[in-house]
């Protein structure tokens, strides 16, 4: 039988050979506390002691865990997939990255259309500039311009908007005026301008820029001119005006100034219920294509601007010069068909 604890003597200065740093070690009580200190109740007892010593653990609940209170959910243990043969996940989808900070569309399944009736970019065309793609399928493109209300019932002038379609009615290009409210209104149809040519992402893909210049056949040397850019700031070729007297004439260029097509136009290009044609032809006068003003109805054709245009062109022929024949035709809707203050402006030949 072990011998009782010592009693409990109180501390007292003298007796500390440490100088006061010392701890003082309290017996422990039988009853599982501690014995008050000088002036203090006694301290409640601990929580029970497992086997090992003096340390303290956590005893398991003798009971197994009842069953769940209502409303409670028990946890489900964790599913996972079955493993999947090499090869079995999908390919990631790749998009053409769309403006800065707003999220890509999803692209269709070649030969679909896109969101909003576009038609859907090809893919893989080796030395194309981008956004070019498109041009590399289709032989024949519709321009559309869009009726402005205001310009229809009070003559005021505003920037011309068009869309280009493919064949199909798919959206191919949106085209879009950008001068100032001063150049529109006071030069009229022979005012310059910058044209933005956009993709379904909103990138600017082409850049038509027309220069101030004359197009009567009285002063041959300061002739209509238009550059294309793709991307702006990169020039894949020019439209320039030729000199003649009774039908329009216009020169196709490539970037390097080589003539690789011709523009031919009618003697009257007054669009009187039927189509204006300008013929596109090859350096050894062979046709190859053509642009054409659409008769759009009675409405249309009195009392607004809006016009119908389409242009033909070979299939293999170079996307940059299909560019250029088509910056060549809001060149000849400026030169021949846009209206001032709601009044046609149209003559016979050149004159």
């Amino acid at each position: 039988m072990s011998a009782p604890p010592a009693p409990y003597a109180p501390y007292h200065p003298a007796d500390d050979k440490t100088g006061g740093y010392a701890p003082q070690y309290l017996p422990a009580d039988p009853q599982g506390g501690y014995p008050p200190g000088p002036g203090h109740a006694p301290y409640p007892p601990g929580p029970p002691m497992g086997a090992y010593g003096a340390y303290y653990y956590f005893q398991p609940a003798p009971y197994p865990p009842g069953p769940p209170a209502p409303g409670m959910m028990m946890p489900q243990p964790q599913q996972y997939a079955p493993a999947q043969p090499y090869g079995a996940y999908p390919p990631p989808v790749m998009v053409q990255p769309g403006m800065p900070g707003q999220p890509p569309p999803q692209v269709a399944p070649a030969g679909a259309p896109q969101a909003g009736g576009w038609m859907t970019i090809p893919q893989g065309i080796p030395n194309c500039p981008p956004g070019l793609e498109y041009l590399t399928s289709i032989d024949q493109l519709l321009v559309h311009q869009k009726v402005e209300l205001l310009e229809a019932f009070t003559g005021f002038e505003t920037a011309n908007k068009y869309t280009v379609k493919n064949t199909l009615g798919q959206k191919v290009y949106w085209a879009v005026e950008d001068t100032d409210c001063c150049t529109r209104n006071c030069c009229g149809p022979a005012r310059p301008f910058d044209m933005k040519v956009l993709d379904y992402y909103q990138n600017e893909v082409l850049h038509f820029n027309r220069p101030l210049r004359c197009s009567s056949c009285c002063f041959p040397c300061c002739l209509q001119t238009l550059e294309v850019s793709a991307p702006p700031g990169n020039v894949i070729g020019t439209v320039e005006q030729d000199w003649s007297i009774f039908t329009p004439q216009f020169s196709i260029k490539d970037q390097s100034g080589n003539t690789v097509l011709r523009i031919e136009g009618p003697f009257c290009t007054f669009s009187i219920c039927g189509d204006v044609e300008f013929k596109v032809v090859a350096t050894n006068g062979s046709q190859v294509g053509k642009i054409s003003k659409q008769w759009s109805g009675f409405a249309r054709e009195a009392f607004t601007d809006s016009d119908h245009f389409g242009i033909n062109f070979p299939m293999d022929l170079d996307v940059r010069v299909k560019a250029t024949l088509l910056g060549c035709l809001f060149l000849i809707d400026y030169m021949f068909f846009e209206k001032s203050g709601n009044k046609e402006s149209d003559r016979p030949g050149m004159f």
